[in-house]
């Protein structure tokens, strides 16, 4: 089970930087739902769940055996 601090809330420029992408591109897979990264919305905020991020970079990674 996640912890509260596993569960800490980022806003989006944070998420993106995390990723190391732009804030626009995580707005834009919100829209589009290309890739399925769960996140909250609280009025007109956006946020991303730390722990949402790590299991959405898990399901991304490539193992060198998997290629």
């Amino acid at each position: 089970m996640a912890t509260l601090a596993d569960d800490r809330l980022l806003t989006r420029e944070d998420a993106a930087d995390l990723l190391s992408i732009r804030p626009q591109t995580l707005a834009l897979w919100a829209s589009t739902k290309r890739y399925d990264l769960p996140y909250v919305k609280v009025g007109r905020a956006v946020r991303y769940r730390l722990s949402d991020i790590e299991q959405f970079l898990k399901s991304r990674t490539v193992n060198a055996d998997d290629a």
